[in-house]
């Protein structure tokens, strides 16, 4: 049986071009990412997933792909790729990329060969009509107010395109085998590099049919299954992460063990964002209870905030305006109406709720993703245009460009976030990089431990009740030892005080994070949890005597 390791990894999310830049061009590339691995690695992540690298039109952050087989020239040669993939080995990090399977660039040579002429063999590579039909309810734009309709006319071609994201990025035609053999192609082509697997791009959409007025598409969900199985029969301990951001009821159609063996949790974050914005945890223990169970070869993959925006399309209207007005009150925090487009500290305002919403993610079933940059509390940058304000370039030091590029700022893929609370001179990895107490340190100490306690996230965890609406208390539980997580996801002081039932020994538990708590008392224990406070506990067995 293969090593499912991908079940207790720990990811952290990279956009090249604005990670580190070595040859002062202001645009960052695989030697600049290559020369920081031993910091990611001294952080404890063990698994990088790299966003889109390859030749774009660079109008959706590299996502209009216009060559599958290449790395971008502003990036580096594939020579470095392949240096930066072996040197990732060196330090125990796997990497996985993007395969943006979903459409092309509109100067992809697929598309404009397409265009050409009706009898083109890449005609049916995309999805044409001389009268298109109005989109199936729910299967519209997916960035409103930015398109206007799915379906685009070309002026060449004579017929409407599809196009489920921007008119720039027409839709591939995965009921077409050709399509489904060259995708696997690609597939082949980066696998042969020794990557550790895919992170499918919007891989719900893959099963949509646009001609199909009823919008169900195939409920088979073939084009899922057979790149599944073409990927883990080339690799057999190969991820297959899946962007599956889908209605409740749908979530388990996916997650069958034979699609993906492993989920971008959307749904969960949903309710994490509703928990945090409302101090009360009930919200997640509901989101927990209504998660279908993950297939025995899979694993949910957690999150605070992705690369895009935090989209609250699972919460009812009153719900997501909970949350935009805690935590997007201006206009220009919100993006595409239901979304928000700001980092997670300045969104969060405070401090210690960052440190414990982290904790609060490692302690999860699943496993925890952070994006670059959040690992220090970057800041938003809300005049980039979109999902841009969270992509500044990462801040290294507090010296020029935040040590990202020697370049003039003119030159930068960029601005660099230099004014405001968060501004580079003032958060940056050299001004926290062994300092306790910082963001970083406390991401530290937690990617120790969730290494240390494999189990946490790969077994299901019981929801311990605690007597407080602000307190959420996950317990879990092996046979060498009993692990309690408490966060208090309120501003107020309160006192959690919870039954043992059979948790650890009639000691006092040992802390992993957090203070120490005092011995119980009879069959119970109570903790005192500061605002935001949070623990994690450790109680193991009683040995037997001799």
């Amino acid at each position: 049986m293969q090593e499912q390791w991908w079940k207790h990894a720990i990811i952290y999310g990279v956009d090249v071009e604005r990670f580190c830049d070595s040859d002062k061009d202001g645009i960052g590339d695989f030697p600049g990412l290559c020369a920081k691995l031993p910091y990611l690695a001294s952080l404890g992540f063990d698994c990088i997933w790299l966003l889109p690298f390859y030749p774009s039109t660079d109008r959706d952050n590299g996502y209009d792909i216009t060559d599958y087989y290449r790395v971008a020239r502003k990036y580096g040669q594939l020579s470095q790729f392949q240096e930066f993939i072996r040197r990732a080995g060196e330090q125990g990090i796997r990497v996985v990329l993007d395969l943006v399977a979903h459409h092309t660039s509109d100067e992809h040579p697929w598309f404009q060969a397409a265009r050409q002429a009706k009898d083109s063999p890449y005609r049916d590579y995309y999805v044409w009509s001389d009268q298109p039909p109005k989109p199936a309810p729910g299967k519209g734009q997916i960035f409103p107010g930015r398109q206007d309709s799915v379906w685009t006319f070309d002026e060449t071609a004579r017929a409407y395109y599809y196009h489920r994201f921007y008119d720039f990025q027409p839709a591939l035609n995965h009921r077409n085998p050709a399509v489904l053999d060259a995708l696997k192609r690609v597939a082949d082509f980066w696998l042969s590099f020794g990557i550790a697997g895919f992170r499918i791009d919007a891989a719900s959409h893959l099963i949509e049919d646009p001609l199909d007025p009823s919008g169900k598409g195939d409920p088979a969900h073939q084009v899922l299954r057979d790149l599944y199985s073409h990927i883990t029969r080339r690799k057999p301990d190969a991820m297959v992460l899946g962007e599956v951001d889908e209605e409740e009821a749908k979530l388990a159609s996916f997650f069958d063990g034979e699609q993906l063996n492993m989920m971008f949790n959307f749904f969960l974050n949903n309710y994490l964002m509703l928990a945090l914005a409302t101090e009360t945890a009930a919200p997640i223990a509901e989101a927990l209870a209504r998660l279908p169970p993950k297939p025995a070869n899979g694993q949910w993959a957690n999150f605070l905030r992705n690369l895009d925006e935090a989209d609250l399309e699972r919460l009812d209207p009153d719900q997501k305006l909970q949350v935009l007005d805690r935590f997007a009150p201006r206009d220009d925090m919100r993006i595409f109406g239901r979304g928000i487009r700001r980092r997670l500290a300045p969104m969060l305002g405070n401090a210690a709720k960052l440190k414990m919403a982290y904790s609060l993610l490692f302690a999860l079933p699943g496993v925890p993703v952070v994006c670059y940059g959040d690992e220090i509390g970057m800041g938003e940058d809300l005049a980039a245009e979109g999902r841009n304000a969270v992509r500044a370039p990462m801040q290294w030091t507090g010296g020029r460009n935040g040590g990202f590029s020697a370049a003039r700022k003119t030159r930068l893929v960029q601005a660099m976030v230099e004014d405001g609370p968060f501004r580079l001179e003032k958060v940056n990895v050299a001004a926290q990089d062994g300092q306790e107490g910082s963001i970083l340190e406390h991401l530290r100490k937690l990617t120790a431990i969730r290494h240390g306690c494999l189990h946490i996230g790969q077994r299901e965890c019981r929801i311990i009740d605690t007597g407080q609406d602000a307190v959420l208390a996950l317990g879990w539980r092996t046979p060498e030892e009993d692990i309690l997580t408490l966060h208090n996801l309120s501003s107020n002081k309160v006192e959690a005080r919870f039954a043992l039932r059979g948790l650890g020994t009639d000691k006092a538990p040992q802390p992993l994070l957090g203070a120490a708590c005092d011995a119980p008392e009879e069959d119970h224990v109570s903790v005192s949890l500061a605002p935001y406070d949070f623990r994690w506990l450790r109680w193991r067995p009683v040995m037997a005597p001799p």
